[in-house]
C-alpha cells in the first residue's frame, strides 16, 4: 500500500499534488491534536504504571518509541491543555504547530491563554520565542571570551550542558536530557506544565559541528553564542586594542556589531550599489546596453523599491518573504530584447528566478543550459 501511494504521487498533476498535500497536512494536524489529547488522558489516569513505566515520559519514549524531544513537546502541551483546552483547537486547525505551543506553554495561564494564542497564530518557532522574550525579558549576558575545556567523546554532552547552564537536569530514572524549559524531572513528576519551572534557562546540547545559538532575551536583545577558532579570538583581541579609543570598555558586542556593519556596507555597495551619495538621475544610455551588466543606479533603485526582498507574488496575492541570496531578474528576458530599466528589473530569490526562467524558456532548455552551458540564462543574476 505504501509503495502504491508513493508511486501514485508521480502521476499527479501539479494542481492535484498541491491539493493533496494541503489535505494531508490538515489531516496530520487533526491527528496530532488527537495524539496529544490521548497522551494527556493516559497521563492524567497514570495508565503508564500498568505497564511498568515510571512516568509518562518513559512510556512515550520506551513504549511508543517517540524521540525525547517529541515526547517532551506532546506531554508539555497535553498537560497545559487540561487548564487551557483552546490549545488542542489551535493545534487541530493549524493555527499553531506543536513546537510553537511547547515554547509558549511556560508563559500561558488560563487568564492570558486566549490572548497569547491569537498573538502566536501562524508564527514560526523563532517568532514565538521572541514573543515569549517580550513577555518575560531576561537580562543581557555578560560579554566574555574563554577557552573551552578539552572533552572526551564519552563526557562531551554532559560537559556541554554544564557549560551552558551551570547544571545538568536528569530524570530520576536516568533518562536523557530533554530540550526546552521543562526538564524530564518535571515531566516525570506528573505535574501540569503550567506549574513547572518556567523561568529556568533552556538547555542547549550541541556538538562542535552544530549551528550557533541565537536566542531572544527580551524585545530587542539577543544572546548570540558560538565556538570560535584561536585565530578569531586573536583577531578580536587585536581589534579591541585598535578600537580602544572608540570603545573604551572593550565591549565585544559593540566591536563585533561595528565590524559587521562595515562589512555589510562594503558587500551591499558591491551587490546592490548602495552609496552614501547616489546619482540623482538614472543614466538612460545604459538602459539598452549590449552588456548584461546592470548600472549601479538601476541596482540601487530596484533594491530600494523592492525593499530588499523577493518581489514574486503568487496567484493569491502572497509575496515571497525571502531576503537572502537575492538576484536581479529581467521581467521581459534580456535574451528576448528586455532592457535594463528599473521597470523591467525585479529582485528575486534563486527559487523564483529559476521558476520564471523555466516559464520563459521552458524547463527542458533550462536543464540543457545547466548541462551544456548553452546561451540560455539560468538563474542569471541579471535576468
Amino acid at each position: 500500500m505504501e509503495q502504491q501511494t508513493a508511486c501514485s504521487v508521480h502521476v499527479l498533476s501539479d494542481d492535484e499534488l498541491l491539493l493533496r498535500l494541503d489535505a494531508l497536512v490538515s489531516e496530520s494536524q487533526r491527528v496530532e491534536a488527537e495524539i496529544v489529547a490521548h497522551i494527556g488522558e493516559v497521563d492524567a489516569r497514570r495508565l503508564y504504571a500498568r505497564f511498568a513505566f515510571p512516568s509518562m515520559f518513559a512510556y512515550c519514549t520506551e513504549k511508543l518509541h517517540l524521540s525525547e524531544a517529541a515526547a517532551y513537546r506532546r506531554i508539555t502541551v497535553a498537560r497545559s491543555a487540561r487548564q487551557c483546552p483552546e490549545l488542542l483547537s489551535a493545534l487541530r486547525d493549524g493555527r499553531l504547530h506543536l513546537s510553537g505551543l511547547a515554547t509558549l506553554v511556560p508563559r500561558l495561564t488560563p487568564a492570558n491563554c486566549s490572548e497569547l494564542l491569537v498573538r502566536a497564530t501562524h508564527r514560526t518557532k523563532r517568532q514565538i520565542e521572541e514573543l515569549v522574550a517580550t513577555l518575560a525579558p531576561r537580562p543581557d549576558v555578560r560579554a566574555g571570551i574563554r577557552r573551552l575545556p578539552e572533552r572526551s567523546a564519552q563526557h562531551g554532552l554532559d560537559e556541554t550542558a554544564t557549560r551552558h547552564t551551570g547544571r545538568v537536569d536528569t530524570a530520576p530514572t536516568g533518562g536523557e536530557l530533554v530540550p526546552g524549559r521543562v526538564g524530564p524531572a518535571a515531566l516525570n513528576s506528573g505535574s501540569p506544565a503550567l506549574a513547572t519551572v518556567a523561568d529556568a534557562p533552556p538547555i542547549h546540547l550541541r556538538g562542535s559541528g552544530d549551528r550557533a545559538v541565537v536566542e531572544a532575551l527580551s524585545a530587542s536583545r539577543y544572546k548570540v553564542q558560538f565556538t570560535a577558532s584561536a585565530e578569531l579570538r586573536d583577531k578580536l583581541e587585536r581589534l579591541k586594542a585598535l578600537m580602544r579609543s572608540e570603545v573604551p570598555d572593550g565591549d565585544v558586542a559593540t566591536i563585533v556589531e561595528r565590524a559587521v556593519s562595515e562589512k555589510l556596507e562594503r558587500l551591499e555597495a558591491r551587490r546592490f550599489a548602495k552609496s552614501a551619495a547616489p546619482r540623482k538621475t538614472l543614466p538612460q544610455t545604459d538602459m539598452t546596453s549590449a552588456s548584461r551588466h546592470l548600472p549601479a543606479a538601476v541596482r540601487r533603485a530596484v533594491t530600494e523599491r523592492d525593499g530588499g526582498r523577493c518581489r514574486y507574488v503568487d496567484e493569491r496575492g502572497r509575496r515571497c518573504s525571502e531576503r537572502h541570496r537575492l538576484e536581479f531578474h529581467h521581467r521581459h528576458p534580456y535574451a528576448m530584447g528586455g532592457d535594463h530599466s528599473p521597470d523591467n528589473i525585479r529582485l528575486m530569490c534563486p527559487a523564483h528566478n529559476r521558476y520564471l526562467a523555466e516559464r520563459d524558456y521552458g524547463s527542458g532548455a533550462i536543464r540543457s543550459r545547466t548541462a551544456s552551458q548553452m546561451q540560455v540564462p539560468l538563474i542569471d543574476p541579471h535576468g
